[in-house]
C-alpha cells in the first residue's frame, strides 16, 4: 500500500485506510433513507460528529459535506441549486452532500458526454441528463457500492435512460481513454489521497477539447496538523482540502490549460455551521474549478 503524501506529508495513515474510511461514512449516508442532512440522529452527518486528533488529545466538532441538520432541499438552495433543478430529478437523488453546483458552470449541451466524479446517489447525474438530451450520456463513477446501488435504483424507478453508474475509484477511472466531453464533480476530490493521479486520470479519459466543471472545497489557510492527521476530518471534507495555488500546479502537470480556480464567497455561510467549536470559514472555502485539455 502506499503512503497518504497529498493530502499531508506526516501522515501515517495510507492511501487503502484513507479510502476505507471515506467509503464507510458514505455507506452510511447512502443507507440512510432521510440522507446526510435530514437525519438529526446521524453521527456523521446530522448534528455533527466529535472527531479525535490524532494523539487523542482534544476532539472538534465537524459535520463537513453538507449543512448540519438541514434538509437535503434547504442544502441544495444553500449551495446554488434552484427549486426547479431540485424538483427535476428524483428526491432520493438528493442526499444533502457537495458544496456547489457543478452542472451550473458546465455549460452542458445536447449529445455531449458527461462524467461524474464521485457521483453519490445521482443527483448532478441527473441534472446533467437533463441538459445533454437523450442523444447524450451521463457516467457517474462513486467507489461506494451502497452509493451506487441507490443511484442504480433512482434511475430503475425514473426511467432515465441516458445515465449509467459505475463502481470505481476516481483516481482509477473505470473509462476508457478520450471518450469524455466534460467532468464534473461536487466536493469529492478534497477526499482522494492522491489528487494528481485524480487528474491524470481525468486527462486521459476527456477528448482533446474537452473540460473540467468542478465544485470543491479548497484552503484559504493552512489547516491544524490535528485535522489534516484525522482520516475522520478528512472524510468530513474538510482535512483533506488543498491550497489554491497546489491544486493549480496539480492541474498544469497534468497537462490542463487554462485553469481558473474561483472562491466562491457565498459559501462561508453554510462551512461556518460545519464546525461548531471552529471556525472553519476562516481557513475553508468551496470554490469553482476550470479547466480545459488542449484540442491537439
Amino acid at each position: 500500500m502506499t503512503e497518504n503524501t497529498t493530502s499531508q506529508e506526516e501522515s501515517t495513515f495510507t492511501d487503502d485506510e484513507q479510502h476505507e474510511t471515506v467509503r464507510d461514512r458514505y455507506a452510511e449516508v447512502a443507507s440512510d433513507d432521510t440522507g446526510c442532512c435530514e437525519s438529526s440522529s446521524n453521527a456523521d452527518c446530522g448534528s455533527g460528529t466529535e472527531s479525535p486528533t490524532s494523539d487523542d488529545t482534544d476532539t472538534e466538532t465537524l459535520t463537513g459535506c453538507c449543512t448540519n441538520d438541514e434538509t437535503s432541499t434547504t442544502w441544495a438552495e444553500q449551495v446554488g441549486y434552484s427549486s426547479e433543478e431540485i424538483e427535476s430529478v428524483p428526491t432520493d437523488a438528493n442526499l444533502g452532500l457537495g458544496c456547489g453546483n457543478p452542472t451550473a458552470i458546465a455549460n452542458l449541451t445536447q449529445g455531449q458526454t458527461v462524467l461524474d466524479l464521485g457521483s453519490g446517489g445521482g443527483f448532478d447525474c441527473f441534472l446533467a441528463a437533463n441538459e445533454v438530451g437523450t442523444d447524450g450520456h451521463v457516467i457517474g463513477v462513486d467507489m461506494t457500492p451502497e452509493m451506487i446501488e441507490k443511484a442504480r435504483a433512482n434511475s430503475e424507478e425514473n426511467d432515465t435512460e441516458n445515465v449509467e453508474f459505475r463502481l470505481g475509484e476516481i483516481e482509477h477511472l473505470p473509462i476508457s481513454d478520450d471518450t469524455i466531453d466534460v467532468i464534473i464533480s461536487n466536493c469529492v476530490i478534497n477526499l482522494s489521497p492522491d489528487k494528481r493521479h485524480v487528474f491524470e486520470e481525468a486527462y486521459r479519459v476527456l477528448r482533446p477539447g474537452g473540460r473540467l466543471a468542478i465544485s470543491d472545497v479548497v484552503l484559504t489557510a493552512e489547516l491544524p496538523d490535528e485535522l489534516r492527521a484525522d482520516l475522520d476530518s478528512i472524510a468530513e471534507c474538510v482535512g483533506g482540502a488543498t491550497r489554491i495555488k497546489k491544486l493549480e500546479g496539480l492541474l498544469e502537470d497534468a497537462g490542463f490549460q487554462d485553469v481558473q480556480i474561483e472562491p466562491q464567497d457565498e459559501t462561508q455561510d453554510f462551512i461556518r455551521e460545519w464546525g461548531d467549536d471552529r471556525d472553519l470559514d476562516e481557513v475553508l472555502i468551496s470554490a469553482t474549478i476550470r479547466a480545459h485539455r488542449p484540442s491537439n
